[in-house]
């Protein structure tokens, strides 16, 4: 008899809430294990995007670090919907202005002291919101996927191409002109690519996990897409029966990799893009799926946020085969993770919706949501056996 793994029985332990002023729809991690950190040796940072349309850096203990400028000074003029670390020194966020902005960052250089987060590029390309970044750090490359359907691949340096002038805030109506100005003038520059890949909103887009040159996006036009950034087409297309709200990658068994779709239908489907086949649905959530993130430790790992105010840890080897009704292979969550402090939770997860999730192999799993919380919760492991 050959056992594969054993589950531990040990929940994530919550370790920490950080309240902000509003919804809090994105977050990301700088960690010594963090894909982007780059020899960082400091502290984790906890970055946070809110719908106040400030970013802010936080210690794992809680203090505020850093606070981003307002739009006057150079900063969102709306909500902000995503934010990546593009380097221990650089992140970047998007959302509702419709721009990629991307900053500087100096961290606190002193127990009392504080970190600044500086303004260097608004990068103008899409004609709606922006709902969803992805970074590549060794090619120093961002994706964006936008509410006008579109997926774009900028250059976050000045290098870049020049920004259409119908973009920019010069060129809007004099109301929204005096609203977008800023005192503060931050270079413009605009994509080095834009894919006009889906025929509604483009809600998630993930580079390739081994081929920068090839991404995965999702939308609500029920496709998952591969994308080729070298020419600027559309290789494939995978319909499935709901809209698609986010996406990751796995590589289980170390060959190959699947991607994991998120659903309005309150599923995650596993993909194989090399053959457009299901793997396997993971169910379990109770309302729409907001943001996955992969297992930093494993292969086989993943957690999700959904709209139901709960936060699910995923293991795909943890599966039986579905029902006729449910089809193929299904997987159950192995833990779900409740806001904290929300009491008995609401139907639906009204008032406790999470909006994003990432997992740190540092820090633990890091979601924010409509509680207006960034919430940390430190995993047990599932080791092998």
């Amino acid at each position: 008899l050959t056992l594969q793994f054993l589950r531990s029985s040990i929940p994530p332990t919550f370790t920490a809430a950080f309240e902000h002023d509003d919804w809090v729809a994105a977050v990301d991690v700088l960690s010594a294990t963090s894909p982007h950190s780059s020899a960082y040796e400091k502290d984790p940072r906890i970055l946070s995007g809110s719908y106040d349309g400030l970013l802010r850096m936080w210690s794992p203990s809680g203090t505020v670090i850093a606070t981003s400028p307002g739009a006057s000074n150079g900063g969102h003029t709306s909500s902000i919907k995503a934010a990546k670390f593009l380097s221990p020194t650089t992140i970047a966020s998007a959302g509702l202005d419709r721009t990629v902005r991307i900053w500087s960052y100096a961290d606190a250089t002193g127990p009392d002291a504080q970190g600044k987060l500086t303004p260097t590029l608004a990068l103008y390309g899409h004609t709606l919101p922006i709902d969803s970044l992805a970074a590549h750090t060794p090619s120093n490359r961002l994706l964006s996927a936008s509410a006008d359907g579109s997926i774009g691949l900028w250059t976050p340096n000045k290098s870049a191409p020049a920004a259409p002038a119908a973009l920019l805030p010069g060129s809007a109506p004099s109301a929204k002109r005096r609203k977008m100005n800023a005192a503060v003038d931050v270079p413009a520059r605009g994509a080095t690519l834009m894919m006009a890949a889906h025929t509604a909103p483009a809600t998630g887009v993930v580079f390739h996990p081994d081929d920068a040159t090839v991404a995965y996006s999702t939308s609500l036009d029920h496709t998952l897409k591969t994308l080729d950034l070298a020419t600027g087409n559309v290789v494939d297309t995978r319909a499935t029966g709901h809209a698609l709200l986010c996406l990751t990658t796995l590589a289980p068994g170390g060959s190959g990799h699947v991607v994991a779709v998120g659903s309005a239908a309150r599923h995650i489907t596993l993909i194989d893009p090399r053959a457009g086949s299901v793997v396997m649905t993971l169910r379990g959530h109770k309302n729409k799926i907001a943001s996955l993130a992969r297992d930093p430790s494993s292969a086989f790992g993943l957690v999700s946020g959904a709209h139901d105010g709960t936060v699910r840890v995923w293991d795909v080897r943890s599966s039986r085969e579905g029902n006729l009704d449910e089809g193929g292979r299904v997987g159950e969550a192995v833990f779900v993770v409740g806001r904290d402090g929300a009491g008995k939770s609401k139907v639906g997860g009204e008032g406790e919706k999470v909006f994003g999730v990432v997992w740190d192999q540092t820090v633990g799993i890091v979601s924010a949501g409509e509680d207006r919380r960034v919430q940390i919760n430190a995993p047990a492991r599932l080791e092998k056996s």
